[in-house]
């Protein structure tokens, strides 16, 4: 609908379905900030930055899966792909660096997997990532026979533990992470092809554009992303678990979802879904300060990503 004739309230539900996440994060860091001194230090907001840095990472890059009309229910699988196979390499070749190169390598493989299941099997995305999933949950498994593989490997932590001028490696890794993916989105022909294929995939298809070409890639983006997550949190810990990543592609998705972006495809931005993982944090970070019962946690979290959902549903009928 044009602009000039959109009435004032669709503005207005557009606006805050877009920005109220932002203002959420921006009200919710005034409350702690007034309610703990310690809270608004360098110290305390670069630990929750750096706590955060995986989650934020599949995020940003489920956005483009989401954008498109799509689901990943794997990316928490191949987190733990990418975890337990990068501790197995870097522990049997002595090689951090080998071993926390794999993780992005082997969830980009991962992803190819799930885009070539969506476009030529033509299984919907929601149940082909479910059922990938669980073989590649099953591979993390047998990889590790079930145990923990702890790395003594030096130079394995650097990634997930050492600060440049007081800030983590990890969240530089994010931020250019963040800012590439947010450019491609917004910025570049690709990035018009994931709005169109989400907004109408057959007329995307019927203007030219390779819809399963679009959608392939976007799995495997969100592939990297994993595997890049992966990588961070293994040299975080210094071990590989086969049930790490378990329930963080929902955390994702509420994140992406809380965040604006649409479920319906065609809406959405990288900048929003990383607010909206910060605010999720932010949540559980204040509920802690102020000594609230942490199941309330959910609660509200619940409520917050429930009405981000009837704004999308509103807005997708208003379109």
């Amino acid at each position: 609908m044009p602009a000039h004739t959109t009435p004032a309230a669709t503005r207005a539900l557009f606006f805050v379905r877009d920005y109220a996440v932002l203002i959420l994060l921006v009200i919710l860091l005034v409350v702690l900030a007034m309610a703990s001194p310690s809270f608004f230090t360098f110290a305390n907001l670069m630990n929750i930055a750096n706590q955060n840095v995986p989650l934020a990472m599949i995020a940003a890059a489920g956005t483009f899966v989401i954008v498109s009309g799509n689901f990943d229910l794997s990316t928490g699988a191949m987190f733990a792909v990418g975890s337990v196979s990068a501790a197995a390499i870097a522990d049997g070749t002595g090689n951090p660096w080998l071993g926390l190169l794999a993780a992005p390598v082997i969830c980009v493989a991962l992803g190819l997997v799930n885009g070539v299941a969506v476009t030529t099997l033509r299984v919907h995305s929601f149940l082909a990532t479910l059922a990938t999933s669980l073989v590649f949950s099953a591979i993390a498994v047998m990889v590790t026979g079930g145990s923990l593989i702890t790395v003594t490997v030096d130079g394995f932590t650097d990634l997930g533990r050492l600060r440049v001028g007081g800030v983590f490696i990890a969240v530089i890794v994010l931020a250019t992470f963040v800012a590439v993916l947010w450019f491609t989105l917004q910025r570049t022909l690709f990035g018009r092809h994931v709005f169109a294929v989400g907004g109408n995939a057959d007329a995307a298809e019927l203007s030219g554009i390779r819809v399963a070409k679009v959608r392939i890639c976007v799995f495997m983006l969100s592939g990297l992303a994993a595997g890049l997550a992966a990588a961070i949190a293994v040299s975080r810990i210094s071990s590989g678990q086969p049930q790490a990543g378990l329930g963080m592609e929902l955390e994702a998705i509420a994140a992406i979802i809380l965040g604006g972006t649409s479920i319906y495809g065609g809406v959405g931005a990288v900048w929003r879904s990383i607010s909206g993982v910060y605010l999720i944090a932010l949540i559980g970070n204040g509920f802690d300060i102020m000594s609230v019962n942490p199941q309330l946690k959910d609660l509200v979290t619940g409520v917050i990503i429930l009405a981000a959902v009837a704004l999308a549903a509103v807005g997708n009928r208003r379109r």
